[in-house]
């Protein structure tokens, strides 16, 4: 049997491997490493900015184009527009590919339902990372309905096919894209490159981009009640550095001023740093800073406010024999057993008591879990099924 090969289109904000706050593109790095092992052959169409060692890398974007990813679409979509149609007029020239494997998001999942239909292309399968498909809930808020995109996505499926990154994603999936729904695969890490920790410092974490969805408010709110300390790491609305952050804090006229995440942290997380001396906000961390900042804390605080699809932080956590409290949403349930490596709460007054109760959970369960179902490893082989799938059922159409 001949060496199966890959394209993989990673989204053009982040160069691999990530070298600070990432989800897809952390994932992209596991998994990447993961097939290489395997002995699959594997193309990256991505960020130009740095490569991964041992894999060619095809790049229309030499530099980041994060800075741009928080504009307005009609701003940023034809940096993802040009990026597409450059992997894919790069992937049909090379004709040899056995499937495509893409991770772009809503226009990714478009484009490729529809240029699939040329034979000269070979089947793809698109990751599904969210946001999650419509709920009532949603409506309530006033978010967009994206029911209609995936009802007219199904008409023209015919060799792409879609895999979740947990059940607790993919449950709310119309019913007309059933037949190209692949078995889920969670996201993974490899374990071996994050630190192990048994001793923990007297200090609690976030580590998420900031905004009202990931809940930082809640994990500040309950930290200045519990007199704890609490340490706060990622992005806000692309910022990477405390520095950065207080001079755009500080203009008036800041550009940034627009960006609901920057309002976010400008209204409901900063008045806690400045009042609370030990609730505090450590910027972007990356490389062994935030190996350290993981490993050394006594928990990851993850207070959702949505049903979050995964959650690569959690995992992160877990494997630095960190425990985590999250909000009982979205795909909480899939990672986190309750008591072992973390707790679930439903409510603020859990979540409190559980901050209370760490010191029960053993850090090297919380490592173990994820060796046995979040390793890179596993997603590597689950995801060569997948491929085989949809390898498979193309040439049954």
């Amino acid at each position: 049997m001949s060496k199966l090969r890959v394209a993989i289109i990673a989204p053009p904000w982040l160069a691999l491997p990530i070298r600070g706050y990432g989800g897809v593109e952390l994932v992209l790095d596991g998994l990447i490493e993961g097939l290489l092992k395997l002995g699959v052959e594997v193309e990256v169409f991505g960020n130009g900015s740095h490569i991964t060692k041992g894999v060619k890398t095809h790049s229309l974007y030499k530099t980041e184009q994060f800075n741009h990813i928080h504009k307005p679409w009609y701003e940023s979509l034809p940096i993802i527009c040009a990026h597409l149609q450059f992997a894919l007029t790069k992937i049909k020239k090379d004709g040899n590919f056995d499937i495509i494997h893409d991770h772009t998001g809503y226009l990714g999942m478009q484009l490729l339902a529809w240029a699939t239909a040329d034979p000269a292309l070979p089947p793809a399968v698109h990751t599904h990372h969210g946001p999650p498909f419509t709920t009532e809930h949603m409506l309530a808020q006033d978010l967009p309905d994206n029911y209609p995109y995936w009802e007219q996505l199904a008409k023209h499926m015919e060799r792409s096919y879609l895999v979740g990154i947990s059940d607790a994603l993919m449950r709310a999936a119309p019913a007309a894209l059933g037949k190209y729904i692949l078995p889920t695969v969670y996201n993974a890490i490899d374990v071996n490159h994050f630190h192990f920790s048994p001793i923990k410092k007297n200090y609690f974490i976030t580590l998420a981009r900031f905004s009202h969805d990931k809940g930082q408010h809640i994990a500040v709110k309950l930290a200045a009640k519990t007199k704890s300390r609490l340490r706060m790491a990622g992005t806000v609305a692309g910022i990477e550095s405390n520095r950065k952050l207080l001079l755009e804090l500080a203009n008036p006229m800041s550009h940034f001023r627009s960006f609901d995440e920057f309002s976010y942290y400008s209204d409901k997380i900063l008045p806690y740093v400045l009042r609370y001396p030990r609730i505090t906000y450590s910027g972007n961390l990356k490389g062994s800073k935030k190996l350290q900042f993981i490993s050394e804390a006594k928990a990851l605080l993850f207070p959702i406010d949505w049903e979050e699809p995964f959650g690569m932080a959690v995992i992160e956590a877990l494997a630095s024999g960190t425990p985590v409290i999250a909000m009982n949403h979205g795909a909480m349930p899939e990672i986190i057993i309750h008591g072992v490596n973390g707790f679930l709460a439903n409510n603020e007054e859990e979540f409190e008591e559980y901050m209370g109760r760490v010191d029960e959970i053993d850090p090297a369960v919380c490592r173990q879990t994820v060796i046995e179902k979040f390793s890179s490893d596993a997603m590597a082989l689950a995801y060569i099924e997948r491929y085989q799938e949809a390898i498979a059922r193309s040439k049954e159409r």
